[in-house]
């Protein structure tokens, strides 16, 4: 598992501006090898969204001899500290983000006195996008036809002089967003919301990928990768490129799947912005009940697979004319369905997730499965400072508090099968003047004992008997219900029912251990579901699976047929005639249960019987041992510590290889392993726990531990 660190580096009270991450320090990679760092995330070379030339001086700047004095470096050379030591080095690219910062110059405009945090001195001025595309300081920075010879050129073959009039996603009205998540509410600078649809945003960033690559990389990090669609919550995007790409999708559409609002309409002259006005919508109010809403969402899905594609094949088709083969990556936010086919084009997965709290097993074995579907891949989760526990969390560290829900934090997403990166520096939003660090030791015997345990980890799929299934097209509407909301507050409207949030809250918290089964429309992404994707479980559930595909009735009723049990929570595949799901809606093996019966839900009874409230995942290794990862959420503030538990009765459904085994190995933080004997019951090994804690790992092993 990679061993991810969130390195922004930003500093303690203070604002973390964006897109100019602060200066490196050797000490720095020092800290990383203490962190047993494999890979940094968010962690260099974001200033292309200022300007080229601005991040070629990060990249290659001269730092000056003064802060050399304390191991300070470029970027370029950060990169190559990072890589002497094994570790992979991410450039970010802010590709949502355009930005104006005011700016403080000398008299002939050569030298930049302030920029961002001004003094009163010098001649005032602006300094970004505008006027590096305007070649606005000729004395100052390369002109901008140094990058593109050619010129930019936009869709109607006009010569491009602003980068930011041409390319900003604009709402139905032709206003200019604003990513207003990263700008600091009392401060002038001004940062855009870009649009990827826009081609000659495209051939930007491209070239901002190109000086990664040149600076060294190991990988690119596509920042805001589902470009343009966040600018939904700002009511956009109609710009030129995104209100023409969507009539010809409108137009490519067969007659019979042309929505009837379009009747009488011609499609070769569609404006839809100006057609939404006329009919009393503004794309803002009520924006999913907006005639063609569908069908708008359906073509900017499209639109970023296809352009996020573009942009990862042009990192690596640069790499290896470099001589090397690089990375790719994006952030993936909080996992949603359209990033699916995003995900297949990279190396590793990066999720910022979208609320980040002190008890969330089910989100990351939702985690596990979206990288199942996609075949596998690693997952690296960020924390957001925005509409979760961030910010007490950071407060309470800094007062000498909180350590254990710091190490929750980390290994309850280490035990549940991804990887929570550590925080260097790491981004607390816009709002705040501060970023997020935690005492250096702390985290020092943290990801100790994660990499000590890496070898009792497997991937989404482990030793666990029971599956859910995550139906796409089955939650997507209620999933964007409850989750509508702008990035400053990540809120979640707890009165909509999301079927499976409901039953892997409950799953989790019973400590009944899962595995998550992710099923889509076959449009979005292919349908995928085969037979050995069931074949491991005992019981599969459908919490509020009423759309299936056909495909996906037939994998279920042959996993029954085989002896498999199927739990539902209201009648499934309601998307298709009765005829055809007949055999799945009364098969003899298929049980009905409420969302939150998780008794009913382990028709066999349970694989794991537990004598305290622990929050457990089993992990089958490569091996044949079975590692039963304990986490123990029971934080209690007026000792600011999880108490832990002692003299614990544990009792696991064990694989029939493994029900010989006689002792197993218990495993937790700070301690020598402890050998403790095994009882067999039927099915089941118990064992004693003599002490838990916040994490604690028992392993039944074949070999000397077995009759």
């Amino acid at each position: 598992m990679e061993r991810g660190v969130y390195f922004d580096a930003w500093y303690p009270r203070q604002h973390c501006y964006h897109p100019s991450l602060p200066p490196r320090r050797l000490r720095m990679v020092d800290d990383l090898v203490d962190y047993r760092a494999t890979v940094l995330v968010w962690s260099a070379l974001g200033g292309g969204s200022l300007s080229l030339p601005y991040l070629e001086q990060e990249a290659f700047g001269d730092v000056g001899a003064r802060a050399r004095f304390y191991g300070f470096v470029n970027d370029a050379e950060f990169i190559a500290a990072c890589q002497a030591r094994g570790i992979k080095v991410l450039g970010i690219v802010f590709e949502a983000q355009g930005w104006e910062f005011p700016v403080e110059l000398d008299e002939d405009e050569t030298t930049v006195l302030a920029l961002n945090e001004l003094r009163g001195v010098g001649r005032r001025g602006w300094l970004g996008l505008r006027e590096f595309s305007s070649d606005r300081y000729p004395r100052l920075w390369p002109s901008v036809s140094t990058y593109f010879p050619d010129g930019l050129v936009n869709s109607d073959g006009e010569p491009v002089t602003d980068l930011i009039e041409e390319c900003v996603a604009r709402d139905i009205h032709g206003n200019p967003c604003h990513a207003r998540w990263v700008e600091c509410p009392d401060r002038e600078h001004q940062c855009f919301y870009m649009d990827r649809n826009n081609p000659v945003w495209r051939e930007y960033l491209k070239a901002v990928i190109r000086i990664q690559v040149d600076a060294g990389v190991d990988g690119v990090q596509l920042d805001e990768a589902e470009l343009p669609m966040g600018a939904m919550q700002y009511g956009a995007c109609f710009c030129r490129d995104c209100t023409r790409g969507f009539r010809e999708h409108l137009r490519a559409l067969p007659a019979d799947r042309r929505p009837g609002e379009l009747d009488g309409v011609d499609l070769a002259t569609f404006e839809y912005g100006p057609w939404l006005l006329e009919r009393g919508h503004d794309f803002r109010i009520d924006q999913k009940d907006a005639p063609l809403f569908g069908e708008y969402y359906a073509f900017q899905c499209r639109a970023i697979a296809t352009h996020f594609a573009e942009l990862a094949e042009h990192a690596r088709a640069y790499g290896r004319e470099r001589g090397r083969e690089v990375l790719v990556s994006g952030n993936f936010f909080n996992l949603d369905a359209h990033y699916l086919p995003l995900a297949e084009q990279v190396d590793l997965i990066v999720t910022e997730m979208r609320n980040t709290t002190y008890r969330q097993p089910e989100w990351y074995r939702y985690a596990a499965g979206f990288a199942r579907l996609v075949g596998g891949k690693e997952v690296v989760v960020v924390e957001n400072p925005y509409g979760g526990v961030v910010p007490e969390l950071v407060t309470a560290l800094s007062q000498g508090r909180g350590h254990d829900l710091m190490r929750l934090s980390l290994w309850e997403a280490a035990a549940f099968g991804v990887n929570m990166t550590v925080p260097y520096g790491s981004w607390m939003g816009a709002t705040l003047e501060d970023s997020f660090w935690a005492p250096h030791e702390l985290l020092v015997q943290v990801q100790d004992f994660v990499a000590a345990t890496d070898g009792l980890r497997s991937g989404a799929v482990g030793g666990n008997e029971l599956a859910v299934v995550h139906s796409v097209p089955s939650l997507r509407d209620l999933v964007a219900r409850a989750d509508a909301s702008d990035n400053l507050r990540n809120a979640r409207d707890t009165s909509v029912v999301v079927p499976y949030r409901v039953t892997t809250e409950a799953l989790s918290r019973a400590g009944v251990p899962f595995d998550v089964v992710v099923t889509t429309d076959g449009e979005l992404q292919a349908d995928r579901l085969v037979a050995a994707d069931l074949a491991p479980y005992r019981v599969v559930v459908l919490p509020g699976c009423w759309w299936l595909t056909e495909q996906q009735v037939d994998v279920l009723v042959g996993y029954l047929d085989g002896g498999g049990r199927v739990v539902v929570t209201e009648e499934p595949a309601r998307n298709l005639p009765d005829a055809r799901t007949e055999a799945l809606r009364r098969h003899p093996s298929l049980s009905r249960a409420a969302l939150d019966d998780t008794a009913a839900m382990q028709p066999d009874g349970p694989q794991v019987r537990l004598g305290a409230p622990l929050a457990v995942n089993l992990h089958l290794l490569a091996d044949g041992s079975l590692a039963c990862h304990l986490v123990d959420h029971g934080y209690d503030e007026r000792v600011d510590a999880v108490p832990g538990h002692t003299d614990v009765a544990l009792a696991v459904r064990v694989p029939a290889h493994l029900r010989t085994a006689r002792r197993a190995r218990v495993v937790r933080p700070g301690e020598a392993d402890l050998v403790v004997p095994v009882r067999r019951e039927g099915d089941h090994l118990c064992v004693e726990l003599p002490r838990t804690g916040v994490y604690t790992v028992v392993v039944w092993e074949l070999g000397e531990g077995s009759a």
